[in-house]
C-alpha cells in the first residue's frame, strides 16, 4: 500500500459513527466527491482492511486514507517582498518572515513563499509535487528564519540528500517556559499525528517517526529560558512538540504552548510574564543559522539571520521588566 496521506485513531466521541461521517468531519478540505472516490478505489483502510463508507469503527481503530484526491491549483507568481540572503544559479537562501506559508495548500492557494519565489526567479526545481517546487525543507507559517530553496533538479537532489544524512545543519533560537532541568540536553520521542486531533503532532508510542532535538540554555530569564536548538531530524513541528512534551512549551505557541503557567509565578514576575504573553503574537521560534555544502561545487556555506523585530522586541521588553540588560547572547546561534 502506498504511504497514507492521512492516518489517525478513532476517538471515543467518534466511535460507532459511519466511516464517511468521521472522515467528513476530520477532512474538511476534501469535497464529498473526493471522499466518495476514495471509498470507490478502496483507499480508506481501517486497521489494515479496506472498509465501505457505512462501516462503523470502534474507538482506537486506525483509519488510513491512502490516496486523497489532490485539489487542483494553479501556482502563480506574486510580487511578495523577500529577504534574500544568498542566491546563485543553483540555490537561494531566504530569511522568512512570520505569517508566510511555505507553499500552496488547501486554504492557502496564494500568498505563499513559493508564489513569491516564482515572481523573483521565474524558475524553481521540480520536486514531483507541483505545489512545492524548489522546497527542500519547511518552516511553520509563524516560524521565522533561514530556509534553502533549490533552483535546479540537481540542486534539489543534492540538498535533499544532505537533509537525509543530517549534514544540512539547522540551528534555532527558542524562548521556552520554565527552567530546564539541565543547561543542555537531548530530547527524544517518536513523533506522529495526535490520536484525537489530526491538526496536531504528538510524541507517540510504538509508531510515528524517530525524532531527536538538542537544546542548550543561552539565557536564564527567571520563568523563561532562551535556548539554542539543533535538529538531528526534521519532523513536522518537532521543536514545538518536543518542548511541550517535556514541559517547556515555546512561548506564544498557539497549538502546543500553555501560558497558564504565567499565572502561577511569584508576584514580582507575574507582571513581566503577562507583558510577555501580550507581546508574543506567535511562537517565538527562529531559524537562526544554516550550514550546508553547495550542491554543485561542494564548498561549505554558512548563513545567519538575526532575530526578527517582534521576537527581539518581546525579549528586550522581558529583560527590561526583569531589570536585565536589553541585549543578550542570542547572536550566539
Amino acid at each position: 500500500m502506498p504511504e497514507p496521506a492521512v492516518s489517525f485513531l478513532v476517538s471515543p466521541a467518534e466511535a460507532g459513527q459511519r466511516l464517511d461521517v468521521i472522515l467528513a468531519g476530520r477532512l474538511r478540505q476534501l469535497s464529498r466527491s473526493q471522499l466518495q472516490k476514495s471509498f470507490a478505489t478502496g483507499s480508506v483502510v481501517v486497521d489494515g482492511q479496506p472498509r465501505p463508507k457505512s462501516y462503523r469503527p470502534a474507538a482506537g481503530a486506525e483509519i488510513r486514507l491512502a490516496t486523497a484526491a489532490p485539489v487542483a491549483m494553479d501556482v502563480k507568481p506574486e510580487a511578495i517582498p523577500l529577504d534574500i540572503v544568498y542566491e546563485d544559479a543553483h540555490l537561494l537562501v531566504v530569511n522568512k518572515p512570520p505569517d508566510l506559508v511555505m507553499h500552496p495548500a488547501p486554504g492557502h492557494a496564494g500568498g505563499t513563499l513559493v508564489n513569491a519565489l516564482l515572481h523573483h526567479t521565474g524558475r524553481l526545481a521540480e520536486t514531483g509535487d507541483p505545489l512545492r517546487p524548489g522546497i527542500v525543507h519547511r518552516l511553520d507559517r509563524d516560524t521565522t528564519g533561514l530556509v534553502v530553496v533549490a533552483l535546479t533538479r540537481q540542486a534539489h537532489g543534492a540538498l535533499a540528500a544532505q537533509l537525509k544524512d543530517r549534514s544540512l545543519g539547522r540551528v534555532y533560537l527558542a524562548l521556552s517556559w520554565g527552567a530546564w532541568p539541565a543547561p543542555a540536553g537531548v530530547l527524544e520521542g517518536r513523533l506522529g499525528r495526535h490520536p484525537h486531533d489530526r491538526q496536531r503532532m504528538a510524541v507517540v508510542q510504538n509508531r510515528g517517526r524517530a525524532a531527536v532535538t538538542r537544546y542548550e540554555v543561552l539565557d536564564d530569564l527567571a520563568f523563561v529560558q532562551l535556548c539554542r536548538v539543533r535538529l538531528e531530524t526534521g519532523r513536522t513541528h518537532q521543536i514545538r512538540v518536543h518542548f511541550a512534551h517535556f514541559g517547556h512549551p515555546v512561548v506564544g505557541d498557539p497549538i502546543y504552548g500553555d501560558d497558564r503557567r504565567a499565572r502561577n509565578l511569584r508576584p514580582l514576575d507575574r507582571a513581566a510574564a503577562a507583558n510577555l504573553v501580550r507581546a508574543a503574537r506567535r511562537q517565538l521560534l527562529h531559524a537562526a543559522a544554516l550550514h550546508l555544502r553547495h550542491p554543485v561545487d561542494q564548498r561549505p556555506l554558512e548563513f545567519r539571520a538575526p532575530l526578527p523585530p517582534d521576537f527581539a522586541a518581546a525579549l528586550a521588553g522581558l529583560r527590561r521588566d526583569l531589570g536585565r540588560p536589553p541585549s543578550g547572547p542570542e547572536d550566539a546561534a
